[in-house]
């Protein structure tokens, strides 16, 4: 008995060593680092760069600082600049890559994104960048309040993209030389309740002074808290004084998020950015911008204005101005609405009047993961698809999977500089694609009903195809289909170019994922993508409209559902 009372003691003691052990060495050390998250868009670990302050303590909160990298750079680099490391005398990137230098302590939590290496900060790497704050959001205690945004050059760009696009997430952000996408323009009202510093080289070659001049000036004009500094004689390297001494952590810690502010003002134009604080913007037409402006004026009292919105809700819940006891008073658009207590009131616009909508029913069809366009087929999880069907030679078959892994392609070299797309979906024939690929995955569908089983399979949900005996004709359209998208490519592919000089290229190879992006919801062409016979969105109830159809029609090669 003493034998087995002794083995056990000793077992459980291993056990529990074991355990200390693992605890132990699970424990992430202080200073810079690297990590990883799971990317369901193709199943791959993405790296962050993390630095985790001394003497991290998970009962405490700790203040999150978002670091975006440049074009050409990455998540190591980018660690390094917003604590003010610049590469060594005639070390190049990838030498400065390998190691970080030592660097003041900071009392601050900081990731910096890789996303997918320089593809701008939309689609795909503006996921990651999502993922990866949510990732830390998991692993460590980080304050809601003190969460900050900066990047610099293209991560500048991504800094006022990604920030104003999800304008509640942020106490403030600070672009650096920036270079914005297209479409963030429209988003400056959002930035009303945070300040936004920006810093900028006079003899910039690359941003020019006089662009970001221009934005800082549309923030002004918009209200916003805006600070600039300009550094003369400085070109394409203003990080390096921006993020000096560590100068960027002081002056994000002057300010915290209020989590219920008094007045939103926010404009959106896709609904997978619709929600500011306690407004959602629940009905519009994407691809147009939606505007609402709202307003406590006094307890249960708002003014709202809107523009190009016709359904939005308020949730009031715990916002220190709202009795929930007490009903609402609303004036939207100088027409006055009482309305019963509740923290949650959803309003809809009929011709000029605004109602409470009890029923929260929207006319809409196109909503949250459901609107296009056809780049927003690629921006999440999606596989690529090729027909067997129809009985193909073998030259036919490899003539129509090279096709499809045309558009699959997208870490084709770019050069040194640009290097690759580090994005890898995958390529099946139809006869490959199992269940839990339809289930979980958008569908890049190449062929006609009659070679691509899927797109039969489909066919009756499908508003449009082309004829199997068109010739010379590209269709493409994306389409929502059982909660995910499908983007069907029939006839020529939707990246053929002609040999003009001016259409779109990168690195002299057409990029089918960035020629994507030239169109809307759908295209019909003739011989090459710069003759277009007819292109635009979907109505909001997914049908077409009726100029198109009757340009479709005339070309003759399209049959209707």
């Amino acid at each position: 008995m003493m034998k087995i009372l002794n083995l056990r003691t000793i077992l459980l003691g291993i056990v529990l060593f074991s355990f200390n052990f693992v605890s132990f060495g699970q424990k992430l050390a202080s200073g810079p680092q690297v990590l990883t998250f799971h990317s369901d868009v193709d199943d791959t670990e993405q790296p962050y760069g993390l630095y985790l302050p001394k003497n991290y303590n998970a009962k405490k909160k700790y203040p999150l600082v978002v670091m975006l990298h440049g074009a050409g750079s990455n998540h190591r680099l980018a660690l390094r600049r917003v604590f003010g490391k610049s590469n060594a005398e005639g070390e190049s990137d990838v030498e400065a890559s390998r190691y970080f230098p030592e660097w003041k302590d900071v009392d601050y939590i900081v990731i910096s994104s890789f996303a997918r290496g320089t593809m701008g900060y939309q689609g795909v790497a503006e996921k990651d960048v999502m993922d990866m704050v949510a990732d830390a959001k998991k692993r460590f205690s980080i304050d809601e309040n003190r969460t900050y945004l900066t990047g610099l050059s293209m991560g500048g760009g991504g800094t006022m993209w990604i920030g104003l696009s999800y304008p509640d997430m942020w106490a403030a952000i600070a672009p650096v030389c920036p270079a914005p996408p297209g479409g963030t323009l429209e988003l400056v009202p959002n930035a009303i309740n945070f300040p936004v510093y920006f810093f900028q080289g006079d003899a910039d070659p690359a941003v020019k002074v006089d662009s970001t001049r221009k934005w800082v000036q549309r923030f002004k004009d918009a209200g916003v808290q805006v600070e600039y500094t300009e550094y003369p004689g400085v070109k394409h390297d203003s990080w390096v004084n921006a993020y000096k001494d560590e100068f960027i952590f002081d002056w994000f810690a002057k300010f915290k998020r209020n989590p219920y502010p008094d007045h939103v003002r926010f404009a959106a134009t896709q609904y997978k950015h619709n929600k500011s604080y306690w407004v959602t913007l629940d009905e519009f037409t994407p691809g147009t911008t939606a505007l609402i402006d709202a307003k406590f004026t006094t307890k249960n009292r708002l003014e709202i204005s809107t523009k190009g919105l016709k359904t939005f809700t308020l949730n009031l819940t715990d916002h220190p101005s709202f009795k929930s006891k007490s009903p609402l008073e609303l004036v939207i658009n100088g027409q006055t609405i009482r309305a019963e207590a509740g923290a949650t009131l959803t309003l809809t616009q009929s011709g000029d009047a605004w109602a409470v909508n009890t029923l929260n029913t929207l006319a809409s069809a196109k909503k949250r993961g459901a609107e296009g366009p056809m780049s927003e087929a690629i921006a999440d999880r999606h596989v690529y698809v090729y027909g067997t069907g129809g009985s193909p030679s073998q030259d036919e078959l490899a003539k129509r999977r090279a096709e499809a892994q045309k558009a699959m392609e997208w870490s084709t070299y770019r050069g040194d500089f640009l290097g690759r797309v580090m994005v890898f979906p995958r390529l099946l024939s139809d006869k490959e694609v199992r269940p839990s690929d339809i289930e979980s995955s958008n569908l890049i569908l190449f062929g006609t009903k009659e070679t691509n089983s899927l797109i039969e399979k489909y066919s009756d949900k499908l508003p449009v195809s082309l004829k199997a005996a068109a010739e010379g004709y590209g269709l493409a359209y994306v389409f929502p289909v059982d909660n995910r998208y499908i983007l069907v490519n029939s006839g020529l592919p939707w990246w053929t170019l002609s040999d003009n000089p001016n259409a779109p290229t990168r690195q002299n190879t057409p990029a089918p994922m960035n020629v994507l992006g030239r169109f809307q919801d759908f295209v019909l062409f003739k011989g090459t993508i710069n003759n277009v016979v007819s292109g635009g969105r979907f109505n909001n109830d997914w049908t077409l409209p009726n100029t198109e159809v009757d340009k479709m029609k005339a070309s003759g090669v399209v049959v209707f559902k």
